[in-house]
């Protein structure tokens, strides 16, 4: 497979994965269908060099998206960890590391674990404090404003 089958494959099954993410109601195989498109885009993301790490540590959190809106905290925040770590090694651009603690925020909040998911919100945003472009601060905040709050 060619590098530009596997990015236009990680684009494709990226988009249908959110297509399902923002469905109001999904059934059992709604959600299976999600779950495959999502590790699939990680995937094929994965096999395009010329992207590597940004977008494998997107993949990661595209996956910890997926698995915490499915109430599976453990692999959510398994994903998430790994955004962290592939962010905080550096080749990323500015707002990966905060987007990455977002998804460690919305793991720990699925978990029921508020008091982590507020230490991984709080270091997010300070994230967010050294991100130039303030398109790119609206999206993670945008996504930082829709943690689960149980109380």
């Amino acid at each position: 497979m060619s590098e530009l089958d596997h990015r236009r494959l990680g684009v494709d099954l990226y988009n249908a994965t959110w297509e399902l993410l923002d469905r109001a109601s999904r059934t059992p195989d709604d959600d299976d269908l999600m779950v495959a498109t999502a590790h699939a885009s990680a995937y094929h993301w994965s096999q395009v060099p010329d992207v590597r790490p940004v977008n494998v540590g997107r993949g990661h959190w595209l996956c910890s998206r997926v698995h915490a809106t499915l109430g599976q905290a453990d692999t959510a925040a398994h994903h998430a960890a790994r955004y962290v770590a592939i962010a905080r090694a550096g080749g990323v651009d500015d707002w990966d590391l905060a987007a990455a603690l977002e998804a460690s925020a919305r793991a720990a909040a699925v978990a029921g674990d508020l008091e982590a998911a507020g230490r991984f919100e709080a270091e997010a945003r300070e994230a967010l404090t050294s991100v130039a472009d303030a398109e790119d601060r609206a999206v993670v905040e945008a996504d930082l404003d829709t943690l689960p709050r149980r109380r």
